[in-house]
């Protein structure tokens, strides 16, 4: 058991998704505390009463607001890079691709209506995805978010460079 164990910690690297978890379920106040409850999908659908919103203080304040644009960037490039338990060379393009997708979802509730039409149909019976379409027509676009997306995007690497875990031979 503790060799299996061992063989799958050499597999991925633990650290990084651990970071990317962590930011993550950080992440999630936000919308817990912050935003109402009929603005979040996640906690709109909860069976629980999860929101906290008007229950306690505004914890963010005004960074608040682009904050879940850096989380998550951040977020999925460290648990990607660490499921992947990649080198360097790789990081770029993982980086490349978090930040490319960050940028055309905040790009795409600029461009509302067309980005709404590219939501297939079938979507909408599908939990999580059933929400595509009102994201892009009720989001709203900021150049914050997009500050915080290359922000979260170099950050990200910079952790990736620190905790970059040399594969055994």
């Amino acid at each position: 058991m503790k060799k299996n164990l061992k063989a799958f910690g050499s597999l991925i690297n633990i650290p990084q998704i651990l970071i990317g978890l962590s930011v993550l379920l950080l992440g999630t106040l936000v919308y817990v505390v912050d935003r109402p409850p009929g603005q979040t999908y996640f906690v709109n659908k909860s069976v629980l009463k999860i929101s906290l919103h008007n229950t306690l203080p505004n914890l963010f304040g005004f960074i608040g607001y682009s904050l879940p644009s850096f989380i998550h960037v951040f977020s999925f490039i460290l648990i990607t890079a660490g499921l992947l338990h990649c080198q360097k060379r790789c990081y770029i393009m993982i980086c490349s691709f978090w930040f490319l997708t960050d940028v055309i979802f905040e790009l795409g509730q600029k461009f509302k209506v067309f980005s709404s039409t590219m939501v297939p149909d079938w979507f909408s019976g599908i939990p999580f995805l059933e929400n595509s379409k009102n994201y892009f027509l009720s989001g709203t676009f900021d150049f914050n978010d997009l500050t915080a997306i290359g922000f979260g995007t170099i950050l990200a690497y910079f952790v990736l460079s620190v905790t970059i875990k040399r594969r055994e031979s």
